[in-house]
């Protein structure tokens, strides 16, 4: 008699998945506020949109993933400071439009289900879902055999977001004398690590595990590092009007995220050495003799968040900066121009 086949033989355990659940509810019930309608495990989440204090409430959202940055993270074993990556990304993506984070939703996706894997994932989605006032609200994990090579997988994260009409930031107020500030990244947060992977262990034969002393820590450590969220430091400006534009220096460094908030015959002239490059980019470039142009359009180069305003209102900005002990530097000016970023 031929042996009855189960989905277990198919590469997919129901009780690991079940076991990953329990772990991932217990974890995702720490963000809950009094707005979650809905438990872990319902088919959808649900939570309160009602605003009174709002005039005109707007809804933001975005979706993002971590990218080849899991490839340290399966090399080390370190799986945790991916989750809180993935939140604080999307956090700073609606964050340029004026948008507080009101709930969260992520996608995990293996070959072969480890609980262990995903709860440590999970409960950096949230630690960084907390430390944003966000909540949890739902998610899915997905055991895909054939699909990932063993130990590897991928994450996504989706937030929702909201801010008033009238608080929109979109830059359309920014005009040529408008000073750039910013404030700065950690590392490379979440983007370039196909050129860094290429660069650190391809051309100079390091693994996760070398010690730098151009780093002061391990090749690993460096390119782990969280992604920064920039609510707490602009908690406090998002309705004042003084801030004009925000960039979230992702995908496309300086040079190509600029330009995605300014308007019409406008551009920006930022100067050199007015903020710290950090050790790990001016490595890279030694590295592989990297050009200045591919690293300021691939790497944020220590600058995290762009802000845009007046003149007028730049001093007040970067006290209220400092007084929450947040670094910001003044790096350029915008100026007439066909919508460029001039390094210079």
């Amino acid at each position: 008699m031929n042996k009855p086949i189960t989905y277990s033989d198919a590469g997919v355990s129901i009780d690991a998945a079940n076991a990953a659940k329990e772990r991932i509810k217990r974890l995702a019930q720490q963000t809950f506020n009094e707005r979650t309608l809905t438990e872990i495990g319902s088919f959808g989440g649900m939570f309160d949109a009602a605003f009174p204090n709002l005039s005109q409430p707007v809804l933001v959202a975005s979706a993002d993933g971590v990218g080849t940055k899991l490839k340290v993270a399966f090399e080390t074993g370190i799986h945790n400071t991916v989750g809180r990556d993935l939140v604080n990304h999307c956090v700073n993506d609606i964050l340029v439009q004026g948008a507080r984070p009101l709930f969260f939703l992520d996608y995990i996706a293996t070959g072969t289900l480890a609980p262990e894997t995903v709860a440590s994932i999970v409960a950096g989605i949230a630690d960084g879902c907390r430390e944003n006032a966000c909540v949890l609200l739902g998610g899915e994990t997905a055991e895909m055999p054939g699909f990932y090579g063993e130990g590897e997988y991928d994450v996504a994260g989706f937030i929702v977001g909201i801010v008033d009409l009238q608080q929109v930031i979109d830059g359309k107020r920014i005009a040529a004398g408008d000073a750039v500030l910013a404030l700065p990244s950690v590392g490379l947060h979440t983007n370039g690590y196909s050129l860094a992977r290429k660069l650190f262990f391809e051309v100079a034969g390091h693994d996760a595990s070398t010690h730098l002393d151009a780093l002061g820590e391990t090749v690993g450590e460096t390119l782990l590092k969280p992604h920064v969220s920039y609510l707490h430091a602009l908690e406090g400006l998002l309705d004042t009007g003084q801030i004009k534009g925000l960039a979230h220096i992702t995908g496309g460094g300086l040079t190509e995220n600029i330009p995605r908030i300014l308007p019409e015959g406008v551009g920006v002239t930022i100067a050199r050495d007015t903020w710290p490059v950090l050790p790990v980019f001016k490595l890279m470039q030694e590295i592989g003799h990297v050009p200045d142009a591919e690293m300021y359009r691939t790497f944020n180069m220590g600058a995290g968040m762009v802000v845009i305003c007046s003149a007028e209102d730049k001093q007040a900005i970067q006290s209220h900066l400092a007084a929450r002990g947040e670094a910001c530097y003044e790096i350029g000016r915008v100026t007439e121009g066909s919508g460029e970023v001039l390094i210079g």
